[in-house]
């Protein structure tokens, strides 16, 4: 996977630089998409120092300028791009309770300009340099709390998170998922939805169960799909998950 490039939005903490890790661990280029450049030098030099070729680029989700940059840096080095992996999201409110009631317009529409309208313009914007890879990937990353069918499950083991804004934006990140999917299923590109888990991360808390080095498994196994794997669907370390 010498000439493999992945492109990783979210990329200088937590799960996105666990994904940079595994993949880069492949002997897949890793180029990190992240908002402080100074901070995205240090996780490439962490990266480098076990052997991985990693570099870093600004990306903003809520600057869509920067998309065009990172479009742009990619065409001209590489001309083409292997994966991309959808990982900078946001929970901008307690995940436990329900606020179905009370969540404010403003929180729906910050938690969605970042998970949800910021994936599909990169998307959009990068999909020609993934139709010149000869086995394009596309991993959104989502998770358990957007699927329906496990909230509506007796004794489901999310009933107390229902965080509107960021729940209902992963929810219609899935559909984006089965919908691009479907678009591209004549093709060498596979889309699907990741879910990595309750991990340790400044999103997932202390208290989460999985290590953060477990949490970027999901991502890499979709990321690296054989030609007969699975496209349009929703997975949990090779489990398929109910929307």
């Amino acid at each position: 996977m010498s000439n493999t490039i992945a492109f990783i939005t979210g990329a200088n903490r937590g799960l996105g630089l666990e994904t940079a890790r595994g993949l880069g661990k492949l002997g897949i280029t890793v180029i990190l998409g992240v908002r402080d450049i100074a901070r995205g030098d240090a996780a490439v030099q962490e990266l480098k120092r076990e052997g991985i070729n990693a570099e870093a680029i600004l990306f903003d989700a809520l600057n869509p300028a920067t998309f065009q940059d990172v479009c742009k840096f990619i065409a001209s080095k590489y001309g083409k791009l292997d994966i991309l992996v959808n990982n900078a999201g946001v929970a901008l409110g307690p995940l436990f309770g329900n606020n179905a009631s009370t969540a404010s317009q403003d929180l729906l529409k910050r938690t969605f300009d970042v998970n949800f309208f910021a994936v599909i313009e990169l998307t959009q914007v990068l999909l020609p340099l993934i139709r010149k890879s000869p086995a394009g990937r596309i991993v959104n990353l989502a998770s358990i709390l957007g699927s329906l069918g496990v909230h509506q499950m007796p004794d489901s083991p999310i009933a107390g998170a229902k965080e509107l804004a960021y729940n209902a934006s992963k929810t219609a990140l899935n559909a984006f998922t089965v919908h691009l999917a479907d678009e591209l299923k004549d093709t060498n590109i596979k889309v699907n939805s990741a879910h990595p888990g309750w991990v340790k991360t400044d999103m997932g808390g202390a208290e989460a169960p999985l290590e953060v080095s477990e949490g970027g498994k999901t991502s890499v196994q979709l990321a690296t799909l054989p030609a007969d794997g699975p496209s349009g669907g929703f997975f949990h370390l090779g489990e398929a998950l109910p929307w």
